[in-house]
């Protein structure tokens, strides 16, 4: 095989809200931390250990602005985008690295204002939301 695949599949919780970033001709950019765990049994201890891992999520203009109306802290999406790792200099001169992912597909799962509006027998909604291919170049990324 001579291509390569960058894709991941994220089904995690809001760690935050949505933080948008607005950009000289109607551009935007929405941030928002997501938390994914793993739940094992210590097979000598067998103690139920839950590890965390927090995942930096970047979505884009339409999508950025779907997320920000609708999500809020705690709530479950599921997450389709790729793995992107950017630097930049900080103010202090030093050097700076992240890792994110770029969103491109996501389903809303569950959701605090959906949940708050249902009655209890009522099913869960799903949203979903494809990105559009990306219109903001990446290096025009100010921080």
């Amino acid at each position: 095989m001579s291509g390569t695949l960058n894709k991941v599949m994220l089904i995690g919780y809001l760690g935050d809200e949505v933080k948008m970033h607005y950009f000289d001709g109607g551009n935007c950019i929405g941030r928002f931390p997501l938390a994914t765990n793993e739940t094992y049994i210590n097979k000598t201890t067998n103690e139920k250990i839950t590890s965390t891992e927090w995942h930096n999520l970047v979505v884009r203009n339409k999508a950025a602005e779907i997320c920000e109306k609708f999500l809020s802290k705690g709530d479950k999406i599921f997450v389709e985008g790729r793995i992107k790792s950017r630097q930049w200099q900080a103010e202090d001169g030093t050097t700076k690295y992240t890792t994110e992912i770029q969103v491109t597909e996501f389903t809303f799962l569950t959701t605090k204002k959906d949940t708050e509006n249902q009655k209890p027998s009522s099913e869960p909604k799903s949203t979903s939301f494809e990105a559009p291919a990306n219109p903001l170049p990446e290096n025009d990324l100010p921080f």
